[in-house]
């Protein structure tokens, strides 16, 4: 056997994220448990996909134990989609890519000015329909940069022009906004908690802002870039001499968190929302701890390990659990791009890359739950025979 202080371990718990666009977390969890058995049939698997806010965050809460509701809301292009939230008891994940997520494009029909918001804020509602008293709302996977604007109009928010017309959608309609009026929110927001669940901590405009660091992988050019990083601080300034807002709209645009989403960040802060980390948060709600007791060994992973995933995403946040708890660590990713010493560093005692086992990257992608059972065969012989 490989690593010695593996042995005696018993009962793994897999709680990684999913390869995008290759597997669900689900699948992940599946592929690694079948992998682990080959090697010890008898062996304890505990699987809790897990999520950091984005795409797959519903598929992660319904995974445990949370019920799927599905409705049908406005997508970004203005087109109706069913989107999909989960709810348990009077908790409810809400992830604003099911309803205003780069998913909902038709193919090559990038909108980086014109994609809404106002899907999400239909399935807030939906949410608040079914009783929800607590709301995760994961964003990440925007297909919009309109700073929540739209998510607020569905919400009973007025955004006009100098005509008293309402603004066109998306966040470059903003540039002629004259005025708004929030006070005619859902009354319903005032007796929820809502919890903005992100992995990104930007600010809504300026260099580190919205449109400036993700615009351009939502189809914006330079020029785009500009035009929607000036509408977005009118629209912060607009918001600036409500009543309703006031001095807040520039403390809110400066917070971190403001930028996620295409500034969807920004918009969940007027509703009253708590910024927190999205591995955190989803941790909370999936009922991460008593997992984490129950283990002796710990799986994570994503379809990447690279510099990104030290910041806030979901293997980076089971790790960081996972060595508090004094519980080891190893993940499984499609490509690995950090250092051992990098790795031991966040908590992961050594990772296990698919190319590992079949160096054509492409043959990974299109195999990869069969060669991740074989990964995961490796895992059960260094670790656990």
């Amino acid at each position: 056997m490989a690593d010695a202080a593996g042995d005696g371990a018993r009962r793994v718990l897999v709680a990684a994220d999913k390869f995008k666009g290759s597997l669900t977390a689900v699948e992940v969890a599946e592929r690694v448990t079948a992998g682990l058995r080959r090697v010890v049939p008898d062996l304890e698997v505990e699987a809790l996909p897990v999520a950091d806010g984005g795409d797959g965050t519903v598929a992660a809460a319904v995974a445990a134990g949370f019920e799927r509701r599905e409705v049908r809301v406005t997508g970004p292009l203005g087109d109706e989609v069913t989107a999909a939230f989960a709810l348990r008891g009077d908790t409810a994940v809400v992830e604003m890519a099911e309803a205003s997520g780069l998913q909902r494009l038709p193919e090559d029909a990038l909108a980086p000015l014109t994609a809404s918001t106002f899907g999400s804020g239909e399935l807030l509602r939906a949410a608040l329909d079914a009783g929800a008293r607590t709301i995760v709302f994961g964003v990440g996977g925007s297909a919009t940069t309109d700073g929540g604007a739209g998510m607020l109009a569905a919400l009973g928010a007025r955004f006009t022009d100098r005509d008293g017309a309402p603004v066109a959608p998306g966040g470059g309609g903003l540039a002629d906004l004259a005025s708004a009026d929030l006070s005619d929110l859902d009354p319903r927001l005032a007796g929820v908690e809502l919890v903005l669940a992100s992995d990104v901590d930007n600010p809504l405009t300026g260099p580190k802002g919205a449109p400036a660091v993700y615009g351009p992988q939502k189809g914006a050019s330079p020029e785009d870039v500009e035009a929607l990083d000036a509408a977005l601080a009118h629209f912060a300034k607009v918001l600036e001499q409500t009543e309703t807002v006031g001095a807040r709209a520039a403390e809110y645009a400066a917070s971190p968190g403001a930028g996620a989403a295409g500034g969807i960040g920004f918009g969940a802060m007027l509703l009253g929302a708590r910024f927190r980390p999205g591995i955190e948060v989803m941790l909370d709600v999936l009922g991460f701890a008593p997992a984490l007791e129950r283990a002796d060994l710990v799986i994570t992973g994503e379809g990447s390990l690279d510099e990104q995933t030290l910041h806030g995403k979901a293997p980076a946040g089971v790790a960081a659990a996972a060595r508090a708890a004094n519980k080891e660590v190893v993940a499984v990713c499609g490509r690995l791009a950090l250092a051992p010493a990098v790795l031991g560093r966040a908590g992961i005692r050594r990772a296990y890359p698919l190319t590992d086992v079949e160096p054509d990257v492409r043959k990974c992608i299109a195999e990869a739950g069969p060669i991740l059972e074989r990964v995961a065969e490796g895992i059960a012989r260094d670790f656990l025979s």
